[in-house]
């Protein structure tokens, strides 16, 4: 279509297309250039280092509310959405982002830059070269603190799943090795999603394996600890949080990731018990010793030490971890007194919201650095590794009852921390 104008005799050999409308968008002039550029770059790193849904885009869009910028975000467990300018104006972009690990340390050091970016301590120019510089940090620790801490862990979660001196060494050993072969399959992409069935297949195998010529030991006590660093059980608790605060698509992609993680474990748990047949049938195995009262305390101060530095927390926050985990762990048993076991996670994840949130005020600190480890002693993925046993089992019932189970420990937990934030609000984001 074509619009012609006769002012002139000039104008009538002149011909002026008309364009659309959302073409016009094009011509306006585009926001400020730095500012957008490290509100970008901050997002994409909180999101690499497993900030979820909720608390991303409220970061995004504090940062950019002082900044000056008019901007909307929409975060995914794999992409993140930004607009910048009025609605009738916007210029979007899209960022294409893997699942991230984890990371406390890196977490901590972009909620301060962020903070002297809003105080005006940094430009935005000096910010994004900031946020560059901490994603180029080294590892904070080496592969041989790694490796201990996956055994560090998988004790204290043998003796904590209620199993003896034996259990304790034996899940060790095998989270050890699991341990060694995640840092294996780093190096290549093509190996990194086989991790969880073949960690399976080796817990499994080996626990039986272990029951049959060391002696007797609770196979599923010692299989379910050697993999308790991969039970995507953290993740399922954030899923159910982002579906609680109306992050509908970012909770039900993760919590869909979450259900594959299950499956595959499951899966590779089966097949590794089949693998065993052929050796000699475990002895019959009889009460579990009990172990004396001050092994606890000490399980839960060194699996709160394994998952800080899996975490990759700073040294200076290891006490506070410790702290906190030992809060939920106290307020979940005393939960579970006055609530029931389902519920009891409940009065753990308020008690230690709390008193972290609390924390975060006074160290002026994200408050995710001590509830993030505090809440893996509460999640449900033992629960949800069980139910997926029995339902391998074709016992429908019990693994249909367990998954109950679980999901009512998850809402309990999310219930608990949103309630914290209600009754005592974190001054961060984070």
């Amino acid at each position: 279509m074509t619009e012609a104008s006769f002012d002139s005799p000039e104008s009538l050999c002149h011909v002026r297309p008309v364009l659309p409308a959302e073409q016009f968008v094009a011509f306006q002039p585009p926001p400020p250039g730095p500012s957008v550029s490290f509100t970008l770059r901050l997002g994409q790193a909180l999101h690499r280092y497993g900030t979820p849904a909720h608390r991303l885009e409220e970061q995004m869009r504090l940062v950019s509310q002082r900044l000056g910028l008019e901007a909307r975000f929409f975060s995914t467990p794999t992409s993140i959405f930004a607009s910048f300018g009025p609605p009738e104006a916007l210029q979007t972009c899209l960022i294409r982002v893997e699942p991230g690990e984890m990371d406390l340390g890196r977490l901590a050091s972009l909620d301060a830059l962020a903070d002297e970016v809003i105080r005006g301590a940094l430009s935005p120019e000096e910010g994004a070269e900031r946020v560059e510089a901490v994603l180029a940090e080294p590892p904070r620790y080496g592969n041989g603190l790694h490796l201990l801490c996956w055994a560090l862990a998988a004790s204290g979660g043998a003796r904590l799943f209620g199993g003896g001196p034996r259990e304790m060494g034996v899940a060790a050993l095998i989270s050890l090795l699991i341990g060694g072969l995640d840092l294996w399959t780093r190096r290549q992409a093509s190996t990194v999603w086989v991790l969880e069935p073949v960690a399976a297949i080796l817990s499994s195998a080996l626990a039986v394996a272990a029951a049959s010529l060391v002696g007797p030991l609770s196979v599923q006590v010692v299989t379910l600890a050697g993999l308790i660093v991969l039970l995507p059980g953290l993740s399922l608790t954030v899923a159910l949080n982002e579906l609680a605060t109306r992050n509908l698509i970012s909770g039900t992609s993760r919590l869909t990731g979450a259900a594959l993680v299950f499956l595959e474990l499951g899966f590779g748990v089966a097949l590794g018990t089949r693998l065993t047949e052929w050796l000699p049938v475990p002895p019959k195995l009889g009460p579990l010793p009990a172990l004396p009262a001050w092994t606890e305390p000490l399980s839960i101060v060194l699996m709160m030490f394994g998952v800080s530095v899996l975490f990759r927390a700073r040294p200076r926050d290891w006490g506070w971890i410790a702290l906190a985990g030992m809060l939920a762990y106290q307020g979940s048993r005393l939960g579970s007194q006055l609530l029931g076991p389902q519920l009891g996670a409940f009065l753990g994840a308020l008690v230690v919201g709390m008193g972290t949130n609390l924390l975060s005020r006074v160290r002026n600190r994200p408050a995710v650095i001590t509830v993030v480890p505090a809440i893996m002693l509460l999640v449900p993925g033992s629960i949800g590794f069980r139910s997926m046993e029995s339902l391998l089992a074709r016992d429908v019932l019990a693994g249909v009852d367990t998954a109950f189970s679980m999901l009512m420990v998850a809402v309990a937990l999310v219930a608990g921390l949103l309630f914290a934030n209600a009754l005592l609000p974190p001054r961060k984001v984070l």
